[in-house]
């Protein structure tokens, strides 16, 4: 079948589009600019590209004039603080105007869980956009979603924003409205699911996890998850516009995203007709497994559990390399580059890194740091390497763990097990055009965790930047 899916660049739609591909159709993806569209190589190979603007076109002649289904996962809460809702109103016309002109059996529209009666603008804009959307061509299916959990999610990424920075908080009253987060596992498996499946054709359902959460429970959850002490108290005190202005200097989100969220936080976001589970035989997982699953040492974009053994041996000519992904949100960089000539002397070189040959520069540094880890209960240097030359995936080396090796896909990946106030990567990988990417990540676990990256930059500079001059010498 061939599918429409929009919103391709967004949080879910980025996680949607190889489901699909995975699942057998053949994709049209729609956005404003295809050199954002970015996405592996061997997927965009799988897709038919149709760049156009929902806010200004509704012309139908550059579509296929064979499309089975579209999904509709556009939204403008983040492009405006005050007419967003107009904005998501035209997009939605123009959208149904061409949908109209072509073949389409259904339409899957991810909305946001609305039962309250007095709605947040964000999410009454989100209501009179299912209505802007039904139509007598075409099934309409709408699932309504709350709380979305996993890592990159606006929502997700306030929560872990301000429990990691704060271990007290004044926080306004709406950390008491009531929410029932999900997945976003499960929110792909439900739009995997529902697609020509005709016993959901013009219907709507809510989609939650398995718990009704304040959001205070959610972020004194996550502070137990991540071993982290925190005091919440609440007050009346604190307004919608100062709330707003409280998320945006705490967390990373945009202002108008702040001001958008801020305002919806207040109504209860709870499932009602959510009979979904049992009609597609999906058993959401609760919301500490969604956390855990966000925080899994790897940042997989395979949401379902069956992607990475299905991707490798399929024919969209990916691997595992293609989907593993060291964190982003919340984290501390270290990025160097360098181009290389010899790129089979460098490999060389980076395979023999750690152990008696040690880290190429400052092994003074290194071994202090290997003494000191030793005091404190961790592993130290020595392990040391399992081979003077080989490195496997799933090694040993010194303190790190060895989670990628691949002198074909010239990147080694490294976890690092020593003692730590959060969690730290270190990688090596060499492009196609023989330029040699070193990053040192650091996830910090809450104040000290930040606390440990200011004091250490002044030595990551000076003994990173030396270290990948010496591995680039050929």
């Amino acid at each position: 079948m061939r599918i429409l899916l929009t919103g391709v660049t967004g949080y879910v739609g980025k996680r949607l589009l190889p489901v699909l591909i995975e699942s057998g159709h053949d994709i049209v993806v729609c956005v404003r600019d295809r050199n954002r569209l970015t996405i592996h190589k061997n997927l965009l190979q799988k897709i038919q590209i149709v760049e156009i603007d929902f806010l200004k076109s509704a012309d139908v002649k550059s579509f296929p004039k064979d499309i089975d289904a579209a999904y509709y996962l556009i939204h403008s809460m983040s492009t405006s603080t005050k007419k967003f809702d107009t904005l998501e109103i035209t997009a939605a016309k123009n959208f149904r105007k061409i949908i109209e002109e072509l073949p389409v059996k259904q339409v899957i529209y991810l909305s946001g869980i609305s039962n309250e009666n007095n709605l947040s603008k964000h999410l009454n804009s989100r209501r009179e956009v299912e209505d802007y959307l039904r139509s007598d061509k075409y099934a309409l299916t709408v699932l309504r979603a709350g709380i979305i959990v996993g890592s990159g999610s606006a929502s997700f990424e306030i929560i872990r924003d301000i429990v990691e920075k704060l271990p007290i908080m004044v926080t306004p009253k709406w950390v008491l409205t009531k929410s029932q987060p999900i997945a976003i596992r499960d929110v792909i498996l439900f739009l995997k699911k529902v697609l020509f499946h005709e016993t959901c054709y013009n219907r709507t359902f809510d989609i939650g996890g398995p718990e009704v959460l304040t959001y205070k429970e959610m972020m004194l959850r996550y502070a137990k998850i991540r071993k982290l002490k925190r005091y919440i108290y609440t007050t009346n005190l604190i307004t919608p516009k100062v709330s707003s202005y409280w998320l945006f200097f705490i967390t990373s989100v945009s202002y108008k995203l702040a001001i958008s969220l801020a305002d919806s936080m207040k109504n209860e976001v709870i499932c009602e007709n959510n009979d979904l589970s049992e009609i597609l035989n999906i058993e959401p997982i609760t919301y500490d497994n969604a956390i855990k699953n966000a925080f899994i040492r790897i940042k997989q974009n395979l949401v379902l559990s069956s992607w990475k053994d299905s991707f490798i041996s399929s024919s969209l000519g990916l691997s595992l390399s293609d989907f593993i992904e060291v964190p982003n949100f919340g984290c501390y960089k270290d990025e160097k580059r360098i181009k290389v000539t010899d790129t089979s002397k460098v490999i060389n070189n980076i395979w023999t890194i750690g152990g008696d040959k040690g880290y190429y520069f400052a092994n003074w540094l290194w071994k202090i740091r290997g003494f000191f880890d030793m005091l404190i209960g961790g592993v130290g240097l020595r392990r040391g390497r399992r081979s003077p030359k080989e490195i496997f995936t799933g090694d040993a080396l010194d303190f790190w763990r060895v989670l990628y090796a691949s002198r074909e896909k010239k990147r080694l990946l490294l976890f690092a097990e020593m003692k730590l106030p959060g969690e730290a990567w270190l990688e090596f990988k060499i492009d196609e055009n023989n330029v040699l990417h070193q990053t040192a990540t650091f996830r910090p676990h809450g104040v000290w965790g930040r606390l440990y990256w200011i004091i250490t930059s002044p030595f990551h500079f000076f003994i990173f930047n030396g270290m990948l001059k010496k591995i680039a010498q050929s």
